[in-house]
């Protein structure tokens, strides 16, 4: 049976939250900038699908990263990204129309899929075996063939797919919302296994 976000966000607030023994002195335990990274390319959703998203996921007390809400004039971008990547526990890559035409998403998505993070794909407006790479800035062919590869990964993850212009917008966040938190306490879970682990 499926848990509500409810049921679940209470479940990964207790993760969240989760005290280790003071025997466990010698594990540094911080939390992390975000826990949700979300890839997107501004110009086709900022406005729509990852702005209601990391609006939903901010409501909900949960710590979603998206570009023009956690950073601040003075920031550097590419040192407040890579952390935000390193440090989340789950990506969501929101892939539209415009995504493989910018260097920054595909760059971002290497980075995301390399770190080996928890990734959920949604598919905006645009079929996964429409989203390809081309050479439109002069690229290395290595960089490229990074960039396919972190695109053909996420490509063969399953994700969501929605269409912006019928789409059931409530239904579609709580979908993702669902989802999020799912792989949110998945990933708690393990995290919290290796610590028990490494304790014993």
């Amino acid at each position: 049976m499926q848990r509500s976000v409810s049921s679940a966000k209470n479940v990964y607030r207790n993760l969240l939250h989760y005290q280790k023994p003071p025997t466990a002195a010698t594990v540094t335990w911080q939390q992390p900038p975000c826990d949700v990274f979300i890839n997107h390319r501004g110009i086709d959703t900022k406005k729509n699908v990852a702005g209601l998203l990391y609006g939903h996921l901010k409501r909900l007390k949960l710590r979603p990263f998206l570009d023009n809400k956690n950073m601040k004039p003075g920031d550097k971008l590419f040192d407040k990204i890579n952390t935000a990547i390193s440090g989340c526990k789950v990506g969501v890559a929101v892939f539209s129309p415009q995504y493989c035409k910018s260097y920054f998403c595909l760059l971002e998505l290497v980075r995301i899929m390399e770190a080996k993070k928890k990734v959920i794909p949604i598919f905006c407006d645009v079929k996964p075996s429409e989203l390809i790479v081309k050479d439109h800035w002069r690229s290395p062919k290595h960089e490229l063939d990074r960039f396919q590869s972190a695109l053909d990964e996420a490509k063969f993850t399953v994700g969501l797919t929605f269409d912006s212009s019928n789409g059931d917008w409530p239904e579609f966040l709580m979908t993702a919302t669902e989802a999020i938190i799912e792989n949110l306490i998945e990933v708690e879970e393990e995290e919290q296994q290796k610590i028990l682990v490494q304790l014993n």
